[in-house]
This record gives C-alpha cells, structure tokens and sequence, in this order.
C-alpha cells in the first residue's frame, strides 16, 4: 500500500514532539531518515523528537539526535518492556549512561504505566520502572514523557508520591476532560495525537478544549495513530499538519496562532530550541 499523500503545509512551524523513525510497520521497511525529515520540513513540521523505548531504541535515538539537527532524543524502558528484562538494574544504568550521553537528549521516555497490553502479573515491575525513570528525569533535570494506557489513577498516584520533574508531557494523552484536568493541575504539557482525529473520541476532544493553550502539543506516535481519513495506513512526521487542523477547530482557534503557540510549548516542554 502507497503511502497517504502530503497534507496541506500549516501556517506556521511545529515540532513533533513523539516519533519512532526507526520502527517499521508490517513488511514495510522504515522510511530513511533524511527522507522522513524533509517530507515532514516540507508541510511545515521543522522538528522532531525521537523516542526509543528499550535499550536498541535508545542507543539509535541518541546516535540519531547527534546526526541529525532537526531531532532531538529521548531515552527510556517502555513500561511493557520492563517486565520482560531479565535484568531491570542493568538496563535502568544503561539508560542513564545514555540519558546523559549528548546535549540533544532531552526527555527520558517513554516511561509509565500501561494495564492494556500487560496484566497483573507484570504490573509491580512497570511501577518500579516508572518511578526510576521519575527519579532520572528529575537528578539529570530532563523532561519525563509518560506512556499512560488504561492507568490514569495509577499513573498520577505514583507521581504524588514521587514529586514530578519541572517539565513533563502526557504522550498520547488519552483521558477524558476530567483526566486533563487532574494533569494540567500537576503541571504538565499534554500531547495529542491522531486519535483526537476519530470519530468516536469525544471525551478526547473535550479534553483538548479544557487545555490551555499554552500546555497543549501535537505529535503522531508514528508509525502508529494515523489521523483521519487515513487511519490504518502507516503514519508519519509529515501528516501531522491533519492533526493540528482538527485541533484547531476542536479549539475555535485560529490555525496559525495555535501552531506558533505548540512550537513554543514544545521547546518550554523539552528544555529549550534546537
């Protein structure tokens, strides 16, 4: 199958601030990275966070960073991965030695919890992965992106408990007005993806609407998440431009203006331009 065509390029930069360049979907094989870069360049989509989520992702997310100027990394165990280590210390050290290897790594993540994909038996191993991944994040001052899947009480208990870093985003997010609000009352930055774009996520959409403008960010989670009206297809950097129109309208704002004030959350969010 083609890949979908490029949207129209927005009106103003933005920074996909979630992205997996380095994973294929199905017997595709991943698009090159320069290749992915100046596709999503062209429609208006100038930057890139690169998220590795076990210890070959991140190794290739840091080496990716410090090639390329539009990424930037961040490194972590996904909390699905977690269970399956044999060995949790050995990996967390790995992934601190990695956290710090290079300016461009900025987050650690993605971390937290997920009750979807792993049951009881998995469930104490992801908590005390996330909160060493809390702990990282906040001894090395970067950004935590947390991975939030049918956890949401979970996930902002053991951040209670932990204190959360200064900069952290909600990846995916995936709560309902009432979640957001919990977050942003936390202080954190949600990132919203090609879901908001289904038909059947309007307790997504009333989230966005709460948000303030100046703690909303947009990514795609690529290869997966693909907005609307090619959900099913392969995703990638450059139909991020669908997502922030129908964030826009979902806001009753305009296009422009919300694309200047993500770009600006993205760089609060991840410590500064780049």
């Amino acid at each position: 199958m083609s890949r979908p065509e490029a949207p129209e390029p927005l009106p103003h930069p933005v920074v996909d601030n979630h992205c997996h360049l380095d994973v294929a979907r199905g017997d595709e094989d991943p698009v090159p990275v320069a290749d992915a870069l100046a596709a999503a360049a062209a429609v208006g989509v100038t930057r890139i966070v690169q998220i590795g989520c076990d210890l070959p992702g991140a190794r290739w997310a840091v080496e990716a960073a410090a090639s390329y100027d539009a990424l930037v990394a961040a490194v972590a165990l996904h909390p699905n991965e977690a269970p399956l280590l044999p060995d949790l210390d050995a990996a967390m050290a790995e992934i601190e030695e990695l956290a710090g290897a290079h300016a461009k790594v900025r987050a650690v993540g993605e971390t937290g919890l997920d009750h979807f994909r792993t049951g009881e038996e998995g469930r104490a191993v992801q908590v005390e992965s996330f909160r060493r991944h809390i702990d990282l994040a906040k001894r090395l001052d970067k950004t935590l992106v947390i991975h939030d899947r049918d956890a949401h009480a979970e996930v902002l208990a053991v951040l209670d408990e932990e204190g959360a870093p200064d900069r952290w985003v909600m990846h995916c997010f995936s709560g309902d007005a009432d979640v957001a609000r919990q977050c942003l009352d936390r202080g954190a930055y949600l990132s919203f993806a090609g879901t908001v774009t289904f038909k059947n996520a309007q307790p997504l959409r009333d989230a966005l609407a709460v948000a303030p403008q100046d703690r909303v960010l947009v990514e795609t989670d690529a290869p997966y998440l693909t907005p609307m009206p090619h959900r099913g297809r392969t995703n990638a950097s450059y139909l991020v431009p669908l997502t922030m129109r129908t964030m826009a309208e979902v806001r009753g704002d305009d296009l422009a203006d919300l694309c200047a004030a993500v770009d600006a959350n993205t760089e609060a969010a991840f410590g500064g331009s780049w």
